[in-house]
């Protein structure tokens, strides 16, 4: 029997404020960076384009998106959904791994800003009004 470890991983939909729309992506969320070895085939098995797995590393977060047969240097859904899915863990706050706000995610092409937004919950979208998208406009997980 060989000794496997629990990896927490959320299905998050992007672009939608609905259940079972938007863009589906896959947040792998781990304490270490592991090597894109692991990662590629984790990517496979998660059956979605790709998949971010994100960690601490120093005073940012480390942060890689995989498809099942490689790896690609920025996926906007899957970064929003990362932002959405380390706030909703709590492993993201205002202020937190940083001095100050913002968190900065160390990606392999850039570094990327996080800011939580305030949103009034009962203010409906406007026509020709741009909704900011962000952590707080998609579903809880």
């Amino acid at each position: 029997m060989s000794s496997q470890v629990p990896v927490p991983f959320l299905q998050v939909d992007s672009f939608t404020r609905e259940p079972f729309a938007g863009t589906p992506a896959a947040v792998c969320l781990l304490e270490t960076e592991p090597p894109a070895a692991w990662m590629q085939p984790g990517a496979a098995e998660m059956n979605l384009s790709e998949p971010a797995f994100t960690w601490p590393s120093g005073e940012a977060l480390g942060l890689r998106w995989f498809t099942p047969v490689a790896e690609v240097e920025l996926c906007g859904h899957a970064t929003l959904a990362t932002a959405h899915a380390l706030w909703e863990t709590k492993r993201l706050t205002k202020g937190s791994r940083t001095t100050s706000s913002p968190t900065i995610p160390d990606s392999r092409s850039m570094r990327l800003v996080a800011r939580p937004a305030f949103i009034p919950p009962d203010t409906p979208p406007t026509k020709n009004k741009a909704t900011p998208l962000t952590p707080t406009t998609m579903p809880s997980c």
